[in-house]
């Protein structure tokens, strides 16, 4: 999947967030997810030596830490070619197994979408 023209606006607002946050932060990779009321959450790598997490992760703990109740979907804009299975986990807990998430590279064309689950 290379053609983020067949994107529904709000999929293609989290990848541009994700990949802001990665180029801004000069980070290995940027992440954005959206939550039930369509509020965003956009994180980069945090690589401390206490303290190592995706972006992915990250942006699903700050929408936990927001209040956040569910999950519509995520993306991540990586050099990788997947997204793991501990990233895919953190977002089924909180939006479940169907939820969305976009993997982009960094140029922000999407690679594949896969579900949480």
């Amino acid at each position: 999947m290379t053609d983020n023209s067949a994107l529904d606006p709000e999929d293609l607002k989290i990848i541009t967030l994700a990949r802001s946050a990665r180029a801004r932060n000069g980070v290995p990779e940027g992440a954005a997810v959206r939550d039930e009321t369509g509020r965003t959450y956009v994180a980069g790598t945090v690589a401390l030596d206490s303290l190592q997490l995706s972006a992915l992760r990250t942006a699903v703990a700050m929408a936990v830490a927001s209040g956040a109740k569910s999950l519509e979907a995520a993306a991540v804009v990586t050099e990788a070619e997947a997204v793991s299975d501990v990233d895919r986990a953190a977002v089924r807990d909180l939006g479940g197994a169907q939820t969305p998430v976009l993997v982009a590279g960094p140029d922000g064309a999407v690679r594949m979408a896969v579900t949480a689950g």
